[in-house]
């Protein structure tokens, strides 16, 4: 059997916000054309009989042929394609509000290894799919409930260019000299022509195109890229370094000392800038962040409330929508600006610019912006083995556990626990702000552990093996993949 007879679909590839494998050893290109089937028929159920949906593709070898499959697909259900070739993930999320299209789809693997493909999608403006959503898409694909139609193809030329002109309308008025990396991914051509538009002095660090990633994946989470950031911001004395993930809809974060800030904390930065001018706002942030949110002093005396809430951009996206919060941090890197400052969805370049206005605003450097934050002592991100099929077991055994804890008026590190937040797992926070989360990871065969201690190291790790002891009691989690 040939390529083109044969459907080939890991069905372990539908995510829970969007669809990755490994091309072509989980999917083959007529998988791809039965995913567009999928998506068309799922678009046309919820809309209309003749929507359009526009798409794009990242700048990988193999993910052209792969839109023209998937393109193929959605056609074939009656789907009016609107295709803005190379493109970043935030430029198609974007596109479908420029252009008032019903749905998106964009072909990429983001800041995966190449070999890696994957489609983000949506329907409703500015949001990408939900968990219920990335299910029925699986259902209608396997079970091939598929719609048949005749659809139309358009190519929209030009459209990088319409994307820059949105995002460069206000201007910086200090020459801030910026570090731009792109990781030889597909924001190379879009980052640094926006942040030199804004009026900034960029140095460019493998800004150009190269699908072999020769020196590392753009992941600004990657240590190879944040070192490499980091020596180019020292060696032309910087403001600020600035590292893009392959589709543009995160940035990372270097200081002009060459320090990495954590997300989490850019998050609460920018928060403290915008509070002062949009009095009594919300924002989001997820229930990996930091505890300093909660009681920071700007925020507070702009009346500016914080929600935590579930890890995961496509959660934190439709939260902001949901309650009009002005902006949502996640603390991978994802930021969501709502209006008057995007509109919702995450974009890297428009992360990084309101970090240049938050710049442009003070008269300090940002590595002392950033030591005006309370110290905190907080844990890496840790991933615990549990089985996918007993992780979630395992976090509602330990939630009940936890609050009977808290009911006992049990001390961790002599401290009680103050409040209990349970939307995504378990964050206890304790009477000093020190906190601690066990969640179950949304993509892996493991549970997610992070704690922040407001006063020392030392009680970060108290409040870790408290953790680690209720975990190792359930008999049900392993080796973890780092520890502190």
């Amino acid at each position: 059997m040939s390529d083109n007879d044969e459907i080939h679909i890991n069905p372990l590839g539908f995510r829970e916000y969007d669809a990755r494998w490994i091309y072509p050893k989980d999917i083959n290109k007529e998988g791809i054309k039965n995913v567009g089937k999928g998506f068309g028929s799922q678009i046309i159920s919820k809309t209309n009989k003749s929507p359009r949906v526009v798409v794009g593709h990242d700048y990988r070898s193999y993910s052209e042929e792969i839109k023209k499959k998937l393109i193929e697909g959605l056609i074939e259900t009656g789907c009016n394609i609107e295709d803005i070739g190379l493109a970043l993930s935030p430029t198609v999320y974007f596109a479908q509000f420029e252009l008032k299209t019903d749905a998106v789809a964009m072909v990429t693997a983001s800041h995966n290894e190449n070999g890696w493909t994957g489609i983000k999608m949506g329907i409703e403006k500015g949001l990408t799919h939900s968990p219920d959503e990335m299910n029925e898409l699986k259902k209608i694909v396997f079970e091939k409930k598929f719609i048949k139609g005749k659809g139309t193809y358009k190519e929209i030329k030009g459209f990088k260019e319409i994307y820059i002109k949105n995002l460069i309308k206000n201007k910086i008025k200090k020459k801030l000299k910026v570090v731009v990396a792109c990781g030889n991914g597909t924001a190379g051509i879009f980052a640094p022509k926006t942040l030199r538009e804004i009026g900034c002095e960029v140095i460019e660090l493998d800004c150009n195109l190269d699908y072999n990633f020769p020196k590392y994946n753009p992941n600004p989470e990657d240590l190879k890229m944040l070192h490499a950031i980091s020596k180019t911001v020292k060696e032309n004395n910087a403001d600020i370094g600035f590292g893009f993930d392959g589709d543009g809809d995160r940035v990372g974060v270097i200081d002009n000392k060459g320090k990495e800030i954590f997300s989490d904390k850019v998050g609460l930065l920018i928060a403290r800038n915008l509070a002062p001018l949009h009095k009594k706002k919300k924002f989001v942030v997820d229930v990996k962040s930091t505890g300093l949110f909660e009681n920071d002093k700007i925020l507070l005396e702009n009346e500016c409330k914080t929600i935590y809430w579930k890890t995961g951009h496509s959660h934190i996206k439709r939260k902001v929508k949901e309650i009009d919060a002005l902006a949502g941090f996640e603390k991978s890197g994802h930021f969501f600006f709502n209006h008057p400052l995007g509109y919702g969805y995450d974009d890297g370049i428009n992360s990084a610019i309101q970090i240049c206005y938050l710049l442009d605003n003070q008269n300090k450097k940002m590595s002392e912006i950033i030591n005006e934050l309370p110290k905190t002592f907080q844990t890496p991100t840790m991933a615990p083995f549990c089985k996918d099929e007993e992780k979630y077991k395992v976090v509602e055994s330990l939630i009940k556990k936890v609050e009977q804890l808290k009911n006992n008026n049990t001390k961790i590190n002599n401290q009680k626990i103050s409040s209990l937040l349970t939307v995504n797992g378990v964050r206890f926070t304790l009477e000093d702000g020190s906190w601690g989360l066990v969640r179950a990871s949304s993509n892996k065969p493991s549970l997610v552990v992070v704690t922040e201690s407001s006063t020392s190291d030392s009680a970060k790790k108290e409040i870790f093996q408290f953790i680690d002891k209720l975990l190792q009691d359930t008999g049900k989690v392993g080796d973890y993949d780092q520890k502190i």
